[in-house]
């Protein structure tokens, strides 16, 4: 079974401005509204593989109740807790012209710690041994930044694959819990080594250092480059496909949910990887945060070029 986590979900508000410029009137050429929050993302993207997840979310107010009738219509497991604070809004600005993507995202109403400890309950209510359990994106305010390393450490104990795609504090201490699978770009992981990172050699002996300290499995993405895949026996490295760009929010999103829809059907490494790779193009290629079609991401598949640099 996998499990996605979405502590601060959204409403992704996607506004099309052709030539966006600050300091002036800008008028919006197209919109669209998506029910977002990296975890929610994951479990989209799962579903339209053909895959099922339970998406565990912590929701509120009217924006809340909008994402969960927007969910009613997608193939996951909607497992909600629902609270008086306002779920918020997030928007990305993208300019086909000018061919920049622009997010600017709300904190999110702070969380109290009863809901913390209710999602954690709820996460470990029925978790079995080799259970996938994603934990995705932004805490909200007032949410320690040890959060998803003490609930690693508990659910690992309970036999649970842990994939944590989070970055600054909350994936500086995520990792002592060592996690099954972390999800890092090339910056994230040159900030959380405190190394600057410019080639790809020095990428995959960064990813190295932390399959080193407990952690299983170091996807790195390389933006355009493409990206790497780090186990202990194994090194991949794919390039980046070629696509036409409707928006670049959620394309980490479409890799992890391959890498837990992979692990989870038993697929080879090299396969998941070519899998996440595809996954991520063929979000790139859709239009807000909608998840990209099953079909969309298995034309992709036969053009990504797995390599092995063992």
């Amino acid at each position: 079974m996998i499990t996605t986590v979405t502590l601060n979900p959204a409403i992704d508000k996607t506004i099309e401005i052709p030539n966006f410029t600050p300091n002036m009137v800008n008028r919006i050429a197209a919109m669209r509204l998506d029910p977002g929050g990296k975890g929610i993302n994951v479990s989209k993207v799962i579903a339209s593989m053909g895959g099922t997840s339970r998406a565990v979310t912590v929701l509120g107010g009217a924006t809340g109740s909008k994402i969960a009738d927007a969910l009613k219509d997608v193939s996951l497991q909607p497992d909600f807790i629902f609270t008086n604070q306002e779920t918020r809004t997030n928007t990305k600005i993208i300019d086909p012209v000018r061919h920049t993507n622009t997010d600017i995202n709300e904190f999110g109403d702070p969380m109290e710690e009863s809901v913390q400890r209710a999602v954690l309950a709820k996460l470990k209510d029925g978790l079995k041994k080799d259970d996938i359990l994603v934990l995705a994106g932004s805490v909200p305010a007032g949410v320690p930044r040890t959060l998803y390393r003490d609930w690693i450490f508990e659910c690992a104990a309970m036999g649970a694959k842990m994939f944590l795609d989070a970055d600054g504090d909350l994936l500086k201490f995520g990792v002592e819990a060592a996690p099954y699978l972390i999800k890092p770009n090339r910056e994230e992981l040159s900030k959380l080594l405190k190394n600057p990172l410019n080639t790809l050699e020095e990428t995959v002996t960064a990813a190295k250092t932390l399959v080193r300290s407990g952690v299983r499995k170091v996807a790195v993405s390389l933006g355009g480059d493409g990206a790497l895949l780090v186990t202990e026996q194994e090194v991949f490295y794919a390039e980046g496909l070629r696509v036409p760009v409707g928006s670049t929010v959620g394309a980490g999103d479409s890799m992890v949910a391959a890498f837990a829809y992979g692990e989870e059907t038993g697929m080879s490494t090299s396969e998941i990887f070519r899998l996440a790779m595809a996954a991520g193009a063929a979000s790139v290629m859709c239009a807000g945060t909608q998840a990209a079609t099953r079909s969309s991401i298995e034309k992709l598949l036969p053009l990504v070029k797995v390599q092995s640099l063992n």
